[in-house]
């Protein structure tokens, strides 16, 4: 694909500015680039925020909260579900979209278009939910809650899903009666830029506002007096920095961030659904880039050369990486070259600290995959909790595979990091998996079963992996805020 189709096609959004107030504005931080990571091609320019363009987006949204806390909540229900239409409608673009501009195959970016509208129309369904309480206080007064928006609240989100973080998230914030401005991921923000074509077309202006930047956007973001709460999806680094800015503020923050997510696999297990589990959890497919991937996967020693061998045969017969915008293709690549540079640091570490490689371990082979950032699926056996690959995060196609023999060694070990974003377990035992269930320090388990979401269905870490839930109904509630009303009637 050459720069001159790029510059031309069609589905790439015309407009690349900032869009608040329900208009399109030429950036005072002026402008970027934006690059194709499998091809390196370049994909043209990027408004670029700066402090003064945030504000102007904040007072924007600051100026439209005035009338959209007063909209009816059926209303707001309603444009919330064209929305998720039109989402539907424009599914292939927007998969092609995220594809070309964050590397992850195109078949599963337009399925995100779908997951985006499928929370968006859950929100919609939930409005009338913001309910308050009486309290009896006795004879002669009447005491009463009511739920309340915040005002102009931000949202941060993260490279590996750009659309559905940016569409499905904005759900909650609106649906309460809040205004918002979104940030796109600087890696990525192409989809970015069409979504605010739609949101152009169906809310009033000033309610969804989308500036796209680097880390100065983001820091003038959580920083502005007008801006009431913040909600990331990052890296844990990112929300400490953002935690301690809302502080300064006494501002609420929603945090959902990164994971070095336990995978156990015990002697009962069903070992071909076990294997096919690690393989599936640790997302590969997205080049391990995901937040709640298992990427430590615990196996009971009977069993550990059975499940090795398992998983490099299986891992050889379905992922392979391929150019994200091929329909066929099932592993796309690294966003960038900075996170391809990390991944290979960790794969250089963990030889050099005695991990045993099972497969992978290299940059793509294939001569059409040279120019961008493919790391073949990788799986290290023997791993011990000194090495670096057991305790940090990589966000990247790396699993190190553990063994194990009793239970509480293994739970001292899965519990050890300061992570605590997801947990699988797979047994056959009843009994053992809602121990472990139990016993694990994670925010959501899964049982004989890995990597999906479903909408409804809390999600949200312990410890450095975040504060909040998100994707059912206290996400909602938590973009508003609670009054309490005495009226005295005698």
């Amino acid at each position: 694909m050459n720069n001159k189709l790029q510059s031309t096609d069609p589905r790439l959004p015309a407009c690349r500015d900032l869009f608040y107030g329900g208009h399109w504005h030429r950036p005072h931080g002026g402008y970027g680039r934006t690059v194709d990571p499998a091809t390196q091609n370049d994909l043209g320019p990027v408004a670029d925020a700066d402090a003064v363009d945030v504000d102007a987006a904040v007072r924007a949204a600051h100026t439209a909260f005035q009338s959209w806390r007063r909209v009816a909540p059926s209303e707001r229900s309603r444009m919330l579900r064209t929305l998720a239409d039109r989402l539907r409608t424009d599914a292939h673009i927007f998969g092609w979209l995220d594809a070309l501009n964050c590397g992850n195959p195109v078949r599963e970016m337009a399925r995100d278009a779908h997951a985006a509208a499928a929370q968006i129309d859950y929100f919609a369904g939930l409005v009338r939910e913001l309910k308050g309480e009486t309290l009896p206080v006795g004879d002669g007064a009447l005491n009463y809650s009511m739920r309340e928006p915040y005002g102009v609240v931000a949202r941060i989100v993260a490279y590996n899903h750009p659309l559905m973080f940016l569409a499905g998230k904005l759900a909650p914030a609106i649906a309460a009666g809040n205004t918002v401005v979104l940030k796109p991921p600087v890696q990525a923000p192409l989809s970015g830029y069409r979504l605010a074509e739609i949101v152009a077309e169906i809310f009033p202006p000033g309610v969804v506002n989308i500036v796209s930047g680097d880390r100065a956007c983001g820091e003038a973001l959580v920083a502005h007096p007008l801006v009431r709460k913040v909600a990331l999806i990052g890296s844990t680094a990112t929300g400490v920095a953002i935690l301690k800015s809302a502080a300064d503020k006494v501002m609420p923050a929603s945090l959902e961030l990164g994971g070095k997510n336990p995978l156990i696999i015990c002697p009962d297990a069903d070992l071909e659904q076990a294997i096919a589990g690690a393989v599936n959890g640790m997302n590969f497919t997205w080049a391990g880039q995901s937040c709640g991937s298992t990427s430590r996967c615990f196996v009971h020693r009977s069993i550990y050369d059975k499940v090795l061998d398992g998983m490099r045969s299986l891992i050889a017969t379905q992922h392979r990486c391929g150019l994200p915008t091929d329909p066929l293709t099932t592993m796309g690549c690294l966003v960038s070259k900075a996170q391809f540079d990390k991944v290979m640091g960790f794969i250089n570490d963990a030889h050099a600290e005695g991990a045993r490689l099972v497969c992978g371990g290299k940059r793509a082979a294939d001569p059409a995959l040279a120019n961008g950032w493919f790391v073949e699926p990788t799986v290290f056996a023997d791993v011990s909790p000194t090495m670096r690959l057991f305790r940090e995060e990589v966000f990247g196609p790396v699993l190190a595979v553990v063994p194990w023999n009793d239970e509480e060694s293994l739970l001292k070990q899965v519990n050890g990091l300061d992570y605590g974003l997801t947990a699988s377990i797979w047994t056959r035992d009843l009994a053992r998996a809602h121990r472990l269930a139990a016993r694990v320090e994670s925010g959501y388990v899964w049982i004989n079963h890995a990597s999906s979401h479903f909408v409804g269905a809390e999600f949200g870490g312990y410890k450095t992996s975040g504060l909040g839930r998100e994707e059912g109904l206290s996400e909602l509630l938590a973009w508003t805020q609670t009054k309490n009303i005495y009226a005295a009637l005698d």
